[in-house]
């Protein structure tokens, strides 16, 4: 069976796994595909680590193109927006405003976001610009990588900050919502093809399947907007 290799930010993680089956089932092309945040796969794909496709934030992506590790031609796939969760049955606080969500992450035991995503870069500034960045802090629980809402179920943090898709990804917790569209700017994701690819006309084929009409609904499905 023919394959090609992904690395995918964790924000198309979830509609990533139903994309890559149905995609496997029509081309019979195998997509091996594994998953880090935006800051890890810059890093890895500066130290050489090989691939077909990369799917990144827009500036990650940019900045491969720059440095001539991704093809031209890119395609954005989707948008997405950064939310709260807290555990399933669990009150949803109130995170309507800029003053209500400054006053749920101060009473709250912990917040618990991630240090290398594109939500946590984006949050770490939100508390700055705020004032409240050394009282959150310390009480954070700060995830280096992976899934901040695992930190719900486990009991270590009582609200989880990340990108809504990401959230999604864990079971027993609830999404109370994106933090107020006001407040931020949504992170695009986007794929392009490596200019060093091993599996050319594969990858090329699951970029189109990527940025075409059919995916759209498992997109949505997954908390991204299209």
């Amino acid at each position: 069976m023919d394959k090609v290799r992904m690395l995918s930010t964790l924000g198309l993680m979830g509609a990533m796994r139903n994309l890559s089956s149905a995609f496997e089932t029509a081309t019979g092309i195998h997509v091996d595909a594994d998953f880090a945040p935006t800051l890890a796969l810059l890093k890895r794909l500066r130290g050489g680590e090989p691939a077909d496709l990369v799917i990144l934030t827009r500036e990650g992506l940019d900045e491969m193109i720059a440095e001539g590790r991704v093809a031209d031609g890119a395609a954005d796939l989707a948008r997405s927006y950064v939310g709260i969760a807290v555990r399933a049955a669990e009150a949803h606080p109130d995170i309507a405003n800029e003053a209500a969500l400054c006053k749920t992450l101060l009473a709250a035991r912990s917040v618990a976001y991630s240090r290398l995503g594109a939500s946590g870069v984006y949050f770490a500034q939100l508390i700055q610009r705020w004032g409240i960045a050394a009282e959150i802090n310390a009480k954070a629980t700060i995830v280096e990588q992976g899934f901040t809402a695992e930190r719900l179920v486990t009991g270590e943090a009582d609200l989880a900050v990340q990108q809504i898709s990401e959230l999604k990804q864990v079971k027993d917790i609830e999404v109370v919502g994106p933090i107020p569209h006001d407040l931020q700017t949504p992170a695009v994701f986007s794929a392009g093809r490596m200019a060093n690819a091993k599996h050319v006309d594969a990858a090329e084929r699951l970029l189109r399947y990527l940025a075409s009409p059919e995916v759209v609904s498992v997109l949505r499905q997954s908390g991204l907007e299209p």
